[in-house]
């Protein structure tokens, strides 16, 4: 597995080893030891999978709070997505700075979204399937969000025309109107 750094610390782009003959081919997504020996050391508990529809369907920006606060390692299964990870962390450097990377069931790279960023992407191919694995699980009450275009943090989606949103997401509040729930805390 290929790990490479970020210019946010802890959001890392993986990228399995895949390994192919005449059927295709086989990829190892995870595997808890080595990359324990790696410094990740994950316990995932639960697994999403979405799909969506149309190309230009964003998802996000989301987070979900201390006491159930998520990491998350994502990837594409179907389709293309331009994936993003923002740092929400009160007091971090990179405050509202944000990565992306394209993520395609072709490239097999994955990203891992550490705990205090929010989540997000955008689809770039239609019939787009996305899996990713969470440290917590799903509850509602902690569930949160900020709006996927807010100026502040200024993300290119590289969208041609409007933006597939659900009602949650066309509503969530700026980034400006939002106390983080997270604290940077230096190294």
């Amino acid at each position: 597995m290929q790990i490479e750094e970020t210019v946010l610390a802890g959001v890392l782009v993986l990228t399995p080893k895949r390994f192919g003959d005449d059927r295709g081919w086989f990829s190892e997504t995870w595997n808890a030891s080595a990359m324990a020996s790696a410094g990740l050391d994950l316990e995932f508990v639960q697994d999403n999978h979405s799909m969506s529809a149309g190309v230009g369907t964003v998802r996000g920006l989301h987070y979900q709070a201390p006491p159930r606060a998520q990491d998350k390692l994502v990837r594409c299964t179907a389709g293309v997505i331009f994936d993003v990870a923002v740092d929400f962390r009160r007091g971090s450097p990179s405050f509202g700075r944000w990565f992306g990377v394209e993520l395609s069931a072709q490239n097999g790279k994955q990203l891992l979204v550490p705990k205090g960023f929010l989540h997000g992407f955008v689809t770039r191919a239609a019939n787009t399937e996305v899996q990713y694995k969470c440290t917590d699980v799903y509850a509602p009450e902690c569930d949160g969000g900020v709006r996927w275009d807010d100026p502040e943090i200024g993300i290119d989606w590289g969208l041609s025309g409007p933006a597939v949103l659900s009602g949650k997401d066309a509503i969530a509040p700026l980034l400006g109107e939002v106390v983080s729930p997270f604290e940077w805390v230096a190294a």
